[in-house]
């Protein structure tokens, strides 16, 4: 009877995983079917949930409609010299579709913010949970606080400082803002307080210096942390549609979803221009996820049972 009980609970619980599963990646599945649509099954009323013709208009017009140069080498610090903060371009890349310029922008932004925040908030993560120096709790707490402000807060003093840098309508305009992310800090430092001293002390007495001690003792036992945290970082920056259309403008500087917009904004309404866009746009997306989903569920799970 027990047997009985267990296995009917598995099947139930199996059942309950599927449903949810589709519901989960239906606007995925929706989205790339549509993409591939013509314009007269995207907008029937009755629902074509397969494509009677394939097509490749809405790529095609996705990635005809506007160029712009693969790359642009720029004389560092050149911006700081010029009268409307522009940087001199030394070296500019062949005329591609602006669609695949717009990708390589935010996909260098998105791996530069995760990059940049993993390290800074590994780093602070560990000295506030294993180092103790005056305004310590002061400092945690004020991360804390941090958390809880909203964006837009702090979007005027945030635009006024990228102008005065020269960095507004840059790629760095949207990075940096990110990198001292409250959240990272704090994930972080909830897993390196599970580090033992003891090893941390054994290490200084065997003469390790601190750079020693975090690379080989620190940073193996809070990768499964950094691992979700560069999710978090990466999907957060990808996905910061605000923040993006705020210090970007030029066609040059624009990541992906805003180009999109702004090429919808010059025709009427094209679900399946914006499909396509949505579904080129998912590709790193899903590469990064499923790169670093060892990390993201161990780090899920090593959270729940120190919860």
């Amino acid at each position: 009877m027990k047997n009985q009980k267990s296995a009917a609970y598995r099947w139930i619980s199996f059942a309950i995983v599927v449903i949810l599963a589709l519901l989960f990646t239906f606007p995925l599945y929706w989205i790339i079917t549509g993409s591939f649509k013509t314009a007269k099954e995207i907008n029937s009323t009755t629902p074509v949930w397969w494509p009677t013709t394939w097509t490749l208009k809405n790529y095609q017009t996705l990635m005809g409609k506007m160029k712009a140069p693969l790359w642009e080498i720029p004389v560092p610090f050149s911006q700081y010299f010029t009268s409307g903060g522009e940087k001199t371009i030394i070296s500019s890349g062949p005329q591609v579709p602006a669609a695949i310029r717009w990708m390589l922008n935010t996909i260098w932004m998105a791996v530069a913010a995760m990059f940049l925040t993993c390290l800074t908030a590994a780093l602070a993560g560990y000295s506030l949970a294993k180092k103790r120096f005056i305004g310590r709790h002061l400092i945690f707490t004020l991360i804390v606080c941090a958390m809880a402000l909203p964006k837009q807060v702090i979007l005027i003093p945030l635009i006024r400082q990228m102008s005065s840098l020269k960095l507004y309508n840059t790629l760095s305009a949207v990075i940096y803002p990110i990198v001292g992310w409250p959240f990272g800090v704090f994930l972080i430092k909830q897993f390196a307080e599970s580090i033992p001293g003891e090893i941390l002390e054994a290490a200084q007495i065997d003469g390790a210096g601190e750079l020693n001690i975090f690379n080989t003792i620190v940073f193996p036992m809070i990768k499964p942390g950094v691992g979700a945290l560069a999710i978090f970082t990466f999907i957060s920056s990808w996905n910061d549609y605000f923040m993006q259309l705020i210090m970007l403008s030029s066609t040059k500087t624009l990541t992906i979803s805003l180009g999109i917009a702004k090429m919808q904004a010059e025709n009427s309404t094209d679900f399946g221009l914006i499909m396509a866009g949505a579904a080129f746009a998912a590709v790193p997306i899903i590469i990064v996820f499923i790169i670093f989903q060892k990390y993201f569920t161990r780090g899920i799970m090593m959270g729940a049972v120190k919860g």
